[in-house]
């Protein structure tokens, strides 16, 4: 205990050796034209609270530099002639790190009385400009700041209203009632697998994030009627972007903390070339949690690691090249011998289970504006990417014949490559209009297989380098009568190669801007889903043992959403909205016979079963109001509450409506934080988070009969009637950062579940001493941090 006080003593008095000029580090940055993203020359930047007042005006490329600037929090204005001023508030320069802003700035439609837009403060708009409902941007300092969030981007927009986590193990997110498979990740403008360790096929969801968020640039995230570009999506939309490396100056990070030990690096290729790269490296650190007493549900120790990298290659007059990449590989083996009776099962107790995934993604992108001399120059975003996922399990009953199987194997993978192309052209101030198309050849490769318990050999699916194609186009116009009431209209389409189906969407979004604090918008979106590719290939054993895929005329789900919002901005830093929806589900996959299974409560497993003879005859609907009360972060402190309630139903080939496996019903969310300075360079921020949610619905077992077969035997005629008790966690996190001449470093801590509430998981029955187990989600849970930037 003296030792750590010695330290914290140490940290805190060491700057005071150092003179106010070792404090200071470099604000630089481009500006762009938000629609024809053309750089913008003489926009005026200027250190809103500096003393005296700083600044610097951008040069011909956009660029700005304003050197030796003290290490502080600043607000930053942007202002030029004929475009709305920015204002970004709260920016934080660190002595270790750059401070590099790339900044969109909005043309005025009619020359009036100045309006000054503070873009930081309005987090809630998108960066996308064709949306207008159900979206928002957020900032990597969100997935750091807030409580139990994990570092992670799918944890931390659980907050967001209408958002709830499946569940405490994985990162599965459920919006408005939607199956976490709903969800589209996309990446630098291609769209992604899964990108998550643990994270099967088929799913979005997994424990641990791929995504490292300090490559992470400003993103956005849809929960409904999204614009035309997305498409093979029903419930949202996380359109991710990768930040660019520091293109002047040399800069390293290392850190530890849940996520892994990781190491990264960044700077110039060379002093005469703009040319950057990125790249960060992660190995897990479970093994060092463990030995400290940390449980995680389990007692074997997860292992995976993960490499992300981009590389920006500006070719003059040939435009823009860009590499970027991310990959993970991941395992465990789960030994029944070493379970605990705290220990998850994951709903097969008794079981040996080692599985593996890996999954990576690499991409080339290039832009180029056609006309660049031209005012409003049409732009081509061209990218090529393959990308690809494999999951590998092996199951085998760890003491008796009895269960339903005795062995269980999988091997399987899907490789796809992609071509896409967007064309993008400022018209003039008031219109814009984009269009482009997207194509995924699919290679598909699924096997996996069953030993009974009368050691009988049973294939469920044998496919191997299946090639099928998906094609996807869009065109989008935005068109403003004023400033203040703005039109976005688009058309997505898509057709799958593997049985001809094709859809044809129209999205539609209006806003209108009643005054400076209050404005109306509405939306409406027809959207379409693939099912889960592995579906398409499952085979049903025919009498003369002939084999036939009777999925594989499946068509696309569909879904028609409309979205009513009202958004108030109560004063300059806090805002009050609110949103209802509703949303129709058609051509869901049922069972042709009589049954409660519907695709709809399919993605939050680790495991899915294959199921055979499917028919798009189920349907299903998702209707609810959202409300947020958010305080942005000024004066150090911020906070947010969201709270939704929602109904999700859907209908069996049994003809019986019942609730989805995702009908929590509401979910309560508040959370908020405060930083404390610490001399003149130093802080410690405090935050809290507060969860309540309905619980998850269920198929109860039926007891008796689970004791005569030695199995879990569901009662179907219950599926989904009931829910386990509502969820409820408090979250707290503590950070400390310091400034040092040269570098930077960070102290963090998170203590998630501090009540040690038990929240249940699920249930499963154990044939070995013929009982139901539950299992319960995470408990009390430490993730600690520790980062330096140099």
């Amino acid at each position: 205990m003296k030792a750590v006080l010695i330290l914290i003593s140490i940290i805190l008095f060491a700057p005071l050796g150092f003179t106010q000029n070792a404090f200071r580090q470099t604000i630089r940055g481009q500006v762009f034209d938000k629609n024809s993203r053309q750089p913008l020359a003489g926009v005026n930047v200027v250190l809103l609270n500096s003393n005296p007042l700083t600044g610097a005006v951008t040069n011909e490329y956009g660029e700005f530099k304003i050197q030796d600037v003290p290490v502080a929090k600043y607000d930053i204005s942007f202002s030029f002639i004929g475009y709305h001023t920015i204002i970004l508030p709260n920016v934080t320069l660190s002595s270790g790190k750059e401070l590099v802003l790339k900044t969109e700035m909005e043309e005025k439609v009619i020359m009036t009385d100045e309006v000054v837009v503070k873009a930081g403060i309005r987090k809630d708009q998108p960066l996308n400009k064709m949306a207008s409902v159900s979206a928002r941007s957020f900032t990597v300092e969100e997935t750091e700041r807030y409580a139990g969030t994990w570092f992670d981007p799918a944890r931390m927009v659980c907050n967001y209203a209408g958002v709830m986590a499946a569940g405490d193990q994985r990162n599965d997110i459920i919006i408005r009632g939607n199956s976490p498979s709903g969800v589209l990740y996309r990446l630098d403008g291609i769209n992604i697998p899964n990108p998550n360790h643990f994270g099967t096929l088929g799913t979005t969801g997994g424990p641990i994030s791929i995504l490292n968020n300090n490559l992470l640039d400003n993103s956005d995230f849809f929960t409904g009627a999204f614009p035309a570009e997305y498409g093979n999506a029903l419930a949202g939309v996380f359109d991710l972007h990768m930040r660019s490396g520091n293109n002047e100056k040399r800069e390293y990070i290392a850190q530890v903390g849940l996520n892994g030990f990781e190491f990264g690096a960044e700077g110039p290729f060379s002093k005469n070339y703009k040319g950057s790269y990125l790249t960060s490296y992660r190995y897990s650190t479970l093994e060092f949690f463990r030995a400290m007493g940390i449980s995680f549900g389990v007692s074997a120790t997860p292992q995976y690691q993960d490499l992300s990298f981009k590389t920006d290659l500006p070719a003059g007059k040939l435009g823009n090249f860009s590499v970027f990449g991310v990959g993970g590989m991941s395992y465990t083996d789960i030994l029944s011998k070493e379970q605990r009776p705290s220990d998850w099962t994951f709903g097969h107790p008794n079981m040996d289970i080692r599985f593996s995934t890996d999954m990576g993604v690499i991409g080339i992108t290039h832009s180029i504006f056609l006309n660049p001399k031209a005012t409003n120059s049409a732009r081509l975003v061209s990218g090529i990417a393959l990308s690809g996922s494999r999951t590998k399990i092996k199951a085998d009953s760890a003491f008796t014949d009895k269960p339903s199987f005795q062995y269980y194997g999988n091997e399987s993978h899907e490789i796809k490559y992609t071509l896409s192309e967007q064309y993008s052209k400022k018209i003039n101030s008031k219109n814009y209009f984009s269009a482009g198309f997207t194509v995924d050849e699919i290679s598909a490769y699924y096997t996996d297989s069953i030993l009974t318990p009368a050691y009988q050999f049973f294939k469920q699916t044998d496919t191997r380098g299946k090639d099928i194609t998906l094609i996807q186009s869009h065109i989008q116009w935005q068109h403003k009568i004023t400033d203040n009431y703005i039109i976005n209209g688009g058309l997505h389409y898509q057709h799958f190669t593997l049985n001809n189906d094709f859809a044809v969407e129209p999205r539609f979004n209006f806003k209108w801007k009643l005054n400076a604090m209050h404005s109306l918008s509405i939306g409406f979106g027809a959207h379409s889903q693939l099912q889960p590719m592995l579906f398409y290939f499952v085979e049903t054993k025919l009498p003369d043992n002939s084999r036939i895929q009777t999925n594989k005329n499946l068509t696309f789900t569909r879904s028609n959403q409309v979205v009513l919002g009202y958004d108030f901005l109560i004063t300059e830093n806090m805002r009050l909205k609110t949103e209802v929806y509703y949303q129709q589900l058609l051509k869901i996959p049922v069972e042709r016979k009589s049954s409660t299974f519907s695709i709809i409560n399919f993605g939050s497993e680790f495991y899915q079963s294959r199921i055979d003879s499917l028919v798009n005859n189920g349907a299903g609907k998702n209707y609810g109001i959202e409300l947020t009360v958010e305080h942005f972060l000024t004066k150090n402190y911020y906070y947010l509450f969201t709270a939704s309630l929602f109904e999700s139903k859907y209908t069996g080939s049994d003809s019986v409506e019942r609730n989805t496996l995702f009908n929590g019903n509401y979910v309560v969310n508040a959370l908020g934080g405060y930083k404390f300075k610490i001399g003149k360079y130093n802080s410690l921020s405090l935050d809290l988070k507060i969860v309540s949610a309905g619980g998850k619905r269920y198929i109860p077992i039926d007891t008796a009969l689970s004791r005569v077969a030695h199995a879990a035997v569901y009662d179907f005629a219950r599926a989904y009637e009931k829910r386990y008790p509502d969820y409820f966690r408090i979250d707290v996190r503590a950070g400390m950062k310091f400034n040092f001449p040269k570098f930077n470093m960070e102290f963090g801590i998170d203590v998630q579940n501090i009540t040690n509430h038990r929240n249940f998981f699920l249930e499963s029955y154990d044939p070995k001493e013929n009982k139901v187990n539950y299992d319960y989600q995470l408990g009390l849970f430490y993730i600690f941090l520790v980062r330096f930037q140099f």
